[in-house]
């Protein structure tokens, strides 16, 4: 209950206590001002007139908890109004910033007079390409674009239908991510599963100077397609969830590296997802595993890679379904040529991002999110029976411990997690340590100043996997060359 300076003024004892308080006195008792106050209250009730019938009562008077001091300054109450809406100008776009200065039916118009240089205005998926440069975008993209028009079911595009589709594409989609998932994704879809790749991939294969030797080879058409999706796949789509969005697409380097086909005739040079070099690794490295050549191999096959360098426990891993994808691996044991592609990159480039989360799955055995001590001792033990079976004295586990903390510095003691792995830029040798025997001795023999200045080494240098597929890609050349001469002699 608010008490006005007037009505205070009207009681002498409390107008008396106000006079010394106005001149800065401080010596009047708390608890008998609370008394004569709470007095006068009590009698400012007792004189209030009676309320009419029918008028409503005022709502009850409320008092502090605690004494609140009184201001001889008048108080007003304040009016509480409701809070203005405040116009918040648009800041999330799912499909792109929209263009208001780009003009719309400008390009609709160089579409349709492009369309009457074409015999009937239908285009075939090899005329598309003149269309595709006419919107403003890169040649590979023709494949889409003549399937989202389609002219997959008449095998042929009219001026008319794809017109229509354009124009429903400028106005929903503004940049180049949300348009190219618009025209390979499924209808109504807004994510890029992994066949939705396949028509785009072959008509690269078909169609790209640096695959022409391809043709005389269809059956390696789809071990190529498949390669070259894992690989997208394997850098893109970073939520592993099988599913490209539009976010992932504008956060990697994918886009620009389609453009690239366009200006370069030699494939190879683009190391990233394309390279036929890179591809023919791979496979081969799989046909040699491959002893019955099903396109499957089992964890004994998967073992006898690079002279049974990893071992067994996290072999196990791998087949258990912790970075597989399917069933097949966990009912019949064998791991498909798709999931070998993962594998191998991840083994040989422990450093990408990727690989990192790879051999962190394996290695996390109860899915917690961190490596605790238990799990770490779990996969050394092995390591160390392997190093006494060749003469080697181990290291004792605590010893090395210590020596992986300091390496990695995990922000909670005794727990690893994926963000300290990927913070340190030592993984590759952390991951070596526990379940690569010929790499963590090769790490063991080298100059701990060349592993600094390699983790301070910031330049464009090629990743471990380009250095590794180029030099396996040598020696295969160098041993078929070698076989052809000993089979001509």
């Amino acid at each position: 209950m608010m008490i006005k300076e007037t009505s205070l003024r009207r009681d002498p004892d409390l107008r008396g206590e106000l006079a010394f308080l106005a001149r800065g006195c401080d010596f009047v008792l708390p608890s008998r001002f609370k008394k004569r106050l709470k007095s006068f209250q009590q009698a400012q009730i007792q004189n209030k007139p009676e309320k009419k019938p029918g008028t409503a009562l005022p709502p009850p008077a409320t008092f502090p908890s605690s004494p609140q001091p009184l201001s001889s300054v008048t108080r007003v109450n304040n009016v509480v109004s409701a809070p203005l809406s405040v116009n918040i100008p648009q800041f999330y776009f799912p499909e792109g910033l929209p263009d208001t200065c780009s003009n719309h039916e400008q390009t609709l118009n160089r579409i349709e007079t492009a369309f009457l240089d074409i015999e009937d205005q239908k285009t075939d998926i090899h005329e598309m390409g003149k269309i595709a440069k006419v919107c403003g975008c890169p040649l590979y993209w023709k494949a889409p674009m003549f399937r989202a028009a389609g002219g997959e079911r008449t095998g042929f595009v009219s001026a008319q239908s794809f017109l229509e589709m354009w124009r429903k594409l400028l106005n929903n989609h503004h940049d180049d991510a949300s348009k190219f998932i618009y025209l390979l994704a499924k209808p109504n879809c807004s994510t890029l599963e992994q066949e939705d790749f396949i028509p785009l991939l072959q008509d690269v294969v078909d169609t790209h100077p640096g695959l022409t030797f391809l043709k005389d080879a269809p059956e390696f058409h789809s071990r190529y397609i498949t390669t070259v999706i894992q690989r997208i796949f394997y850098t893109v789509n970073r939520s592993w969830s099988g599913k490209i969005t539009t976010t992932e697409i504008r956060k990697s380097n994918f886009l620009q590296t389609l453009a690239l086909l366009e200006e370069e005739e030699d494939i190879n040079q683009i190391t990233d997802y394309f390279s036929y070099e890179h591809f023919y690794v791979i496979y081969c490295k799989f046909w040699e595993l491959d002893s019955d050549h099903d396109l499957y191999i089992s964890q004994t096959d998967l073992s006898r890679y690079n002279d049974q360098a990893s071992s067994n426990r996290i072999i196990e891993r791998i087949f258990s379904g912790a970075v597989t994808r399917g069933k097949t691996v966990q009912k019949e044991g064998r791991m498909s040529y798709a999931d070998f592609v993962w594998f191998l990159i991840s083994e040989e480039d422990k450093r990408n991002p990727t690989s990192i989360e790879y051999w962190f799955r394996c290695m996390d055995v109860d899915g917690d999110g961190v490596l605790s001590m238990y799990e770490l001792e779990y996969f050394y033990e092995e390591q160390c029976e392997r190093m006494e079976a060749m003469g080697i004295e181990p290291l004792p586990f605590h010893d090395l411990l210590c020596q992986m903390l300091d390496l990695v510095k995990p922000a909670s003691d005794g727990k690893i997690t994926l963000h300290d792995l990927k913070r340190c830029r030592m993984a590759h040798i952390f991951y070596d340590t526990f379940f690569n025997l010929e790499k963590y001795l090769d790490h063991e023999q080298r100059d701990p100043f060349a592993v600094q200045k390699d983790v301070e080494n910031d330049g464009p240098e090629p990743s471990d996997w380009d250095r590794f597929a180029a030099e396996e890609y040598e020696t295969l050349v160098a041993e078929e060359s070698a076989q052809a001469q000993f089979q001509e002699g």
